[in-house]
């Protein structure tokens, strides 16, 4: 766990964008691909449709608007940034990273672009990472995005998996801000331990493309839902807890939370365990679903555009993914 040290430049979210695809998938349209109904996904997730890219559509595509959005909300033009960081376990290719692509297509032509992979904790990753570049001074404008499209990594015969995702994409600019202000604390994890809970098994170095990986359908996302939601809900409360005691705070002084936006019953069961209200925390998984490294980004968007959050607020971000991984974000907004 980590917080801005002595000499370090404070940094801060100073512009925010966000997209998803028009196409919406209701749960009435899922009923007819596998055997599952409206009640049954609502119960369990509290989604009730999400966006589907189109077949022509990539994570590229989907994060060079959300940043876009993001530039004009910070008043910036991308011949200013810096660095971007592009957080995403649904690349356009295997490599290049796809930061590559955005920052071509954004005429960034003098920012240094990578990805990191860290599954639905990307965005709160890309974060800490890119403003360590900022409180040091080697850069002062940073383009963090989550984006995903998880429709085409997601097996649509299993009824356990493809009712949860979506696509979409969040975009965060961050810059040096005033003092007392901006990122107050950063906490992240990983346990590698769990990594077969949630994965993708073929397409990599250790089970190379062939046909049997193909018959195994094991370039589909595999998850082990009712382990990933026991591990979900105890570090999203152990998560919290630690970056708010490192912020100097109480959870009685965070103004409002945007959690990763993965299943309804997730959040509420860390909201009761937090003793936090619902009204304090900013949900929109029923609309999207669970977007991985965009839903974050997506939800601040949202969150912003809606009023929840006012200057001089203290903002939680949580989130947890494959890895497993998971990290929170306290900041003074």
């Amino acid at each position: 766990m980590i917080n801005l040290g002595e000499g370090l430049i404070p940094v801060g979210i100073t512009g925010v964008g966000s997209y998803a695809p028009e196409r919406v998938m209701t749960n009435a349209e899922l009923e007819e691909l596998v055997k599952t109904t409206d009640d049954w996904i609502r119960t369990r997730s509290g989604i009730r449709e999400r966006r589907i890219a189109g077949e022509d559509t990539a994570t590229s595509d989907m994060s060079v608007i959300a940043a876009q959005r993001a530039l004009e909300n910070a008043g910036l033009q991308a011949s200013d940034i810096d660095l971007i960081v592009l957080a995403t376990l649904s690349p356009d290719y295997p490599w290049p990273a796809t930061a590559c692509l955005v920052q071509e297509r954004l005429g960034a032509h003098r920012a240094v672009a990578f990805d990191i992979s860290a599954g639905c904790t990307g965005l709160v990753y890309g974060l800490a990472v890119g403003s360590q570049f900022i409180q040091t001074g080697m850069y002062r404008n940073v383009l963090v995005i989550g984006g995903e499209t998880m429709s085409k990594v997601i097996n649509w015969q299993d009824r356990s998996t493809c009712v949860l995702f979506g696509d979409g994409a969040g975009a965060v600019v961050l810059q040096p801000v005033q003092e007392g202000s901006g990122f107050l604390s950063i906490d992240l994890g990983t346990e590698g331990a769990g990594v077969e809970l949630l994965y993708q098994p073929g397409g990599g170095s250790r089970r190379p493309a062939s046909e049997e990986t193909l018959a195994r359908k094991e370039h589909y996302l595999h998850m082990n839902g009712r382990e990933v939601f026991k591990f979900a809900v105890k570090v999203m409360e152990q998560s919290t807890l630690k970056a708010i005691e490192k912020a100097g705070l109480t959870v009685e002084d965070i103004n409002y939370i945007i959690p990763h936006q993965a299943n309804l019953r997730i959040i509420e069961a860390a909201a009761k365990r937090l003793k936090v209200g619902m009204d304090k925390i900013y949900v929109n998984v029923d609309k999207y679903g669970n977007t991985s490294a965009a839903s974050i980004g997506i939800a601040l968007d949202e969150a912003l555009q809606e009023g929840k959050i006012k200057k001089g607020d203290n903002i939680l971000l949580v989130g947890f993914g494959a890895g497993l991984t998971w990290g929170a974000i306290v900041l003074k907004w």
